[in-house]
């Protein structure tokens, strides 16, 4: 199959080959795809795939550069969401939940994503990402019309991959760089809740499935990663970074964001008339941030009625309150900062691989922060 282009525009001509064209894993339904709109749809649907079958309920995952920006069960869409995306929170169906959800956890990452879905797309979700800015979508169905109304995007680029569930990935996978073909097993170390209760039985089905949806997450996320998970959905992804600190430190940061837009300051924000969604969603974000230098400051001031930015102990009182937050990394925790970073963010249960040389720094770390710890999950590095 021809490609769009490379990696980058000027990498042509670029080609993607089915291992077996009998039975390939997906079908182009509308658009051309790209190099990384290939590995971000393929890397997307192993994800949701994964997450479902091990969660039991539909799964949504919003994919930037081949990691996910957010990933989420099917599940309760809250106000904040539910206006960010111009919709009505008691009426979001399932998958149309999920994708609401991942792609609230970093609205701006998000921004020209590829969305992944476990799930046949319905009406409802076709009609919201119509709305959006996103490069395209991988599912493993679509009600009738839906394609129709995703493929009138981006004046007909708009890309729309159907998936076939009845495929299962190779056995094997390769990679050709500098002259060297790396073959490998894939990886399929099983990941499942048992894995989880095995070392502590005590722990909330909530936590677990939290848990278990990270590791997830992680096997499918650029190494180095953590994220912070509450309620069935990422609030807070830290991918590709050297150092694993760095990484808690990003994810944390998104994670207090992601709250904070739910302080009633934030909520109650008025703008002038004119402005986008979008407009709308970035000053909330840089609201939050808090880091707004004086011409934005003055923009902000334009573009609000009377907005009074955050005081520094309004801020610190108010992500205080962020409690229940599941953390897992993809590797061991070499030091206790990333524990002690990690608590300020409210978590309360973690999963890593352990046996890092200073682990039981580590654990001490989460007993005085009384944090649960689970450390006999495989590592999940992925490059």
């Amino acid at each position: 199959m021809l490609l769009r282009y490379g990696t980058n525009p000027h990498q042509q001509p670029a080609t993607a080959e089915f291992l077996d064209p009998a039975r390939p894993p997906l079908r182009v339904l509308s658009g051309e795809p790209s190099f990384v709109n290939m590995l971000d749809a393929l890397t997307g649907w192993a994800l949701v795939r994964e997450a479902a079958a091990a969660c039991g309920a539909p799964v949504a995952a919003s994919m930037k550069h081949v990691s996910p920006a957010g990933v989420a069960l099917a599940g309760r869409v809250d106000e904040v969401a539910a206006e960010t995306f111009g919709l009505d929170a008691a009426s979001v169906g399932p998958v149309t939940s999920a994708y609401v959800r991942a792609r609230d956890a970093d609205p701006r990452a998000s921004f020209g994503d590829m969305i992944a879905v476990s799930e046949p797309v319905d009406a409802e979700l076709a009609d919201l990402v119509r709305r959006l800015t996103s490069d395209g979508i991988i599912a493993p169905g679509y009600a009738p019309g839906t394609v129709e109304t995703l493929a009138a995007k981006k004046e007909g680029r708009f890309l729309v991959l159907e998936a076939d569930p009845s495929v299962a990935p190779p056995e094997r996978e390769a990679r050709e760089i500098g002259g060297v073909r790396l073959e490998q097993p894939r990886d399929a170390e099983p990941l499942t809740a048992d894995l989880l209760t095995r070392s502590a039985p005590a722990l909330a089905p909530r936590a677990v499935t939290d848990l278990l949806l990270g590791l997830i997450a992680m096997r499918h996320t650029e190494s180095n990663a953590v994220a912070y998970l509450r309620d069935g959905m990422a609030l807070g992804i830290g991918a590709g970074q050297q150092s694993r600190i760095d990484c808690t430190r990003l994810a944390g940061t998104k994670a207090d964001n992601w709250w904070l837009r739910r302080h009633p300051a934030v909520r109650s924000m008025t703008f002038v008339e004119g402005l986008s969604a979008t407009e709308r969603t970035n000053w909330r974000l840089r609201v939050v941030e808090g880091d707004l230098d004086p011409r934005e400051t003055a923009m902000l001031s334009a573009a609000t009625r009377g907005f009074t930015l955050f005081t520094a102990r309004e801020r610190t009182s108010w992500i205080g309150r962020l409690d229940e937050v599941a953390f897992v990394s993809d590797g061991a925790i070499p030091f206790r900062d990333n524990v002690d970073q990690a608590a300020r963010h409210g978590v309360r249960h973690l999963a890593e691989p352990g046996g890092s040389t200073r682990s039981p720094d580590v654990a001490a770390a989460c007993r005085e922060h009384r944090i649960t710890r689970i450390c006999d999950v495989p590592r999940l590095f992925r490059h």
